[in-house]
C-alpha cells in the first residue's frame, strides 16, 4: 500500500470509504501468506509492512496497494516464537514483539528493534535484542486470578516502550496492566503505571489486540475485536489518566491490528478465520461516534 493510494481514500474517495460501518471501509484483503497478521506498520515513505504471528518465520514483509506481498525481510538473528505487534519510534526504527504468553509460562520475553525500513537495502536485516520481564510474573503460585502475563500490544513514546496485557485472569476482570521499559538492547524488569478496564461481558472480545500511538504522539489507541478505545490529554506517561472515547467498529472479527497513517487516520487488520477476514479497513478518527468513557478528572 503506497502514500498515493491511501491518500485517495483519506481526502475523499467516494461515499463508500465515508460511511463508517467497518466492512463497509475494507480497502483490500490481503495476500494468502498473511493469514495470521498481528502488527502493522507504515514506513517513512508511506508503505505498509506487516507480521504474522507463531507459525511464520521472523519475515517483514512489505504489502502494496492490492494487498499482495511485495517484499519479505529476514530477521537473520531473531526467532518467531510469538509476534504480536509491532511498534516504530519517530527515528522510523521499528520495534517487533516477540511476547506472546497465551499460558503465562514465559518468564522472559523479547522485542526486536531494527532499522528503519527505508534503509533497508537487502532481504536480510539484524536486530538489537530488547529482553524483559515482569517482577510479578515470579511470584508463585501464579494462580488464576492473577494471570495477566499475555502481551499483544505496545507502543514506542519518548524513548520508551509502553506494554498493554492481554487479560487471561479466571474469573475475567477485563484489565489490561500497563508497563514501561526501555527501548534499546538491554534486559529490563517492566515498571507498572496503571490499569485500565475495557470490559467484562466477554474475554475474548474485551482482550486488547493492539495498540497505536499518532505521529504526532497525542493519540493513542487500543484495539479489541469490536471497539477502539482512544486516549488523549494524559498526564507524564499514564496514558488512562487523560481522556478516554470508545468507538464502536461495528464488526465483529478477529482484529489484531491497528496503526495510524495520519493523525486522524487508522488502518485495522484482522486474521481470516473460516474464510472471513484477512482485510485491510481504513477509518479517519473526526468521521466516528465516539462514547466518553472518562474526562480525566480522575485517574484510573
Amino acid at each position: 500500500m503506497t502514500l498515493i493510494s491511501l491518500s485517495a481514500i483519506v481526502l475523499g474517495g467516494g461515499a463508500v470509504w465515508l460511511s463508517y460501518q467497518l466492512y463497509q471501509n475494507k480497502f483490500v484483503t490481503l495476500d494468502p501468506q498473511l493469514k495470521e497478521v498481528s502488527g502493522i506498520e507504515f514506513d517513512k515513505r508511506g508503505r505498509l509492512w506487516a507480521i504474522n504471528d507463531s507459525g511464520d518465520g521472523p519475515f517483514l514483509y512489505q504489502v502494496d496497494d492490492k494487498g499482495k506481498v511485495q517484499r519479505r525481510v529476514q530477521v537473520v538473528n531473531a526467532k518467531n516464537i510469538d509476534w504480536e505487534d509491532m511498534t516504530q519510534n519517530e527515528f522510523g526504527h521499528f520495534f517487533l514483539g516477540d511476547f506472546g504468553n497465551n499460558d503465562n509460562l514465559r518468564r522472559w520475553l523479547t522485542i526486536y528493534k531494527i532499522e528503519n525500513p527505508i534503509d533497508i537495502k537487502s532481504d536480510e536485516t539484524n536486530a538489537e535484542i530488547i529482553k524483559f520481564t515482569y517482577k510479578e510474573l515470579w511470584e508463585q503460585p501464579l494462580t488464576p486470578e492473577r494471570k495477566n502475563f499475555d502481551l499483544e500490544a505496545f507502543v514506542e513514546y519518548r524513548h520508551q516502550l509502553y506494554l498493554f496485557t492481554k487479560n487471561r485472569t479466571q474469573p475475567f476482570d477485563g484489565k489490561t496492566n500497563l508497563y514501561r521499559i526501555g527501548n534499546h538492547a538491554g534486559n529490563y524488569e517492566a515498571q507498572f503505571i496503571a490499569s485500565f478496564q475495557t470490559c467484562t461481558t466477554a474475554e475474548k472480545l474485551c482482550w486488547v489486540r493492539s495498540a497505536a500511538m499518532s505521529p504526532d504522539r497525542k493519540k493513542l489507541v487500543l484495539l479489541d475485536s469490536t471497539h477502539l478505545w482512544l486516549f488523549e490529554n494524559w498526564q507524564g506517561d499514564n496514558f488512562f489518566s487523560g481522556t478516554i472515547d470508545k468507538i464502536n467498529l461495528g464488526l465483529v472479527t478477529q482484529k489484531e491490528a491497528v496503526t495510524f497513517y495520519d493523525n486522524d487516520t487508522l488502518v485495522i487488520t484482522d486474521e481470516e478465520f473460516n474464510g472471513i477476514g484477512r482485510n485491510v479497513y481504513v477509518i479517519k478518527l473526526t468521521q466516528q461516534q465516539r462514547e466518553r468513557v472518562s474526562d480525566g478528572s480522575k485517574a484510573l
